[in-house]
């Protein structure tokens, strides 16, 4: 009956017995806490969970910034990139409402804290960053703008001929590629990061430690009303003690005066016998 009134009371069911005792009630009060914050964990875990695999990948790439699928202000854009100029020429219209950010950290920092969704950055840096350093950090879609960089060198540079033949094989070999991959394809984040927010054992602890310090204040409760017949049956369990005792003290002296009783007729038949 116990543990159908404590699965009922759990479940909100409830059971066919009313309790009627202060220390029941206490009890009772005990479980009924314990469900509420056991469902309400429970609820706001999974609606945590269900949120989480639902916003995974809610773009795929750079038109759906351009049809509004992301607020403006949730974008982040470095001030004085080249990432502002895109962003302003394609996307806003020449419309400043982004959330401005003015140094890469600030821009790890800010999505890591979710105060924006995404942001533009360089492919190699980005690709680097998510899978060396900020491995809950992912790119998103493919390269939307490649830009164009030169190496400065004297005019009429005596060697400018030989270098651009040297770069143009280097990238027709893959060994422009091969470097790419060596210093910005190594990864050493594992392949599927995904923080958990699953309630451990030692989030709920503080909340069964209540639990028991009710349980016990509960019996101490009973006991305290029930004290009266708690003495009643100690005394009668110490008084038959002691008659079981008695009883046996009894006993024994009655055996042993038979026993001498035994003694003295062997004596008295042995001296009849002699004469």
């Amino acid at each position: 009956m116990s543990i159908w009134y404590a699965f009922g009371n759990l479940v909100g069911y409830g059971v066919e017995f009313s309790i009627n005792t202060a220390a029941g009630r206490l009890l009772t009060a005990g479980i009924y806490i314990l469900g509420l914050i056991l469902v309400a964990s429970y609820t706001a875990n999974l609606a945590s969970e269900l949120t989480i695999a639902k916003s995974k990948d809610i773009i795929s790439g750079i038109d759906d910034i351009k049809n509004g699928k992301i607020p403006f202000d949730r974008i982040g854009i470095r001030v004085g990139t080249a990432g502002e100029d895109y962003y302003l020429r394609e996307i806003s219209g020449g419309n400043p409402n982004y959330h401005k950010l003015y140094s890469r950290d600030e821009l790890y920092n800010s999505l890591l804290a979710r105060r924006i969704d995404i942001s533009f950055i360089n492919s190699g840096t980005g690709e680097y960053v998510t899978n060396n350093i900020y491995c809950n950090l992912t790119l998103t879609g493919t390269e939307f703008e490649k830009g164009v960089f030169g190496i400065v060198t004297p005019r009429e540079w005596l060697y400018a001929q030989d270098l651009d033949v040297n770069i143009l094989a280097l990238r027709e070999s893959g060994d422009i590629e091969n470097l790419r991959q060596k210093w910005f394809g190594v990864q050493n984040c594992p392949d599927s990061f995904e923080e958990s927010t699953a309630i451990g054992i030692s989030a709920l602890s503080g909340l069964f430690l209540v639990f028991g310090v009710i349980v016990i204040l509960s019996l101490l409760l009973f006991a305290w009303t029930k004290r009266h017949n708690i003495k009643n049956c100690l005394f009668i369990l110490i008084h038959r003690k002691k008659s079981s005792a008695e009883t046996e003290d009894s006993m024994k002296r009655r055996s042993s005066t038979n026993s001498e009783h035994l003694q003295n007729h062997q004596i008295e038949s042995q001296d009849t016998v002699y004469f």
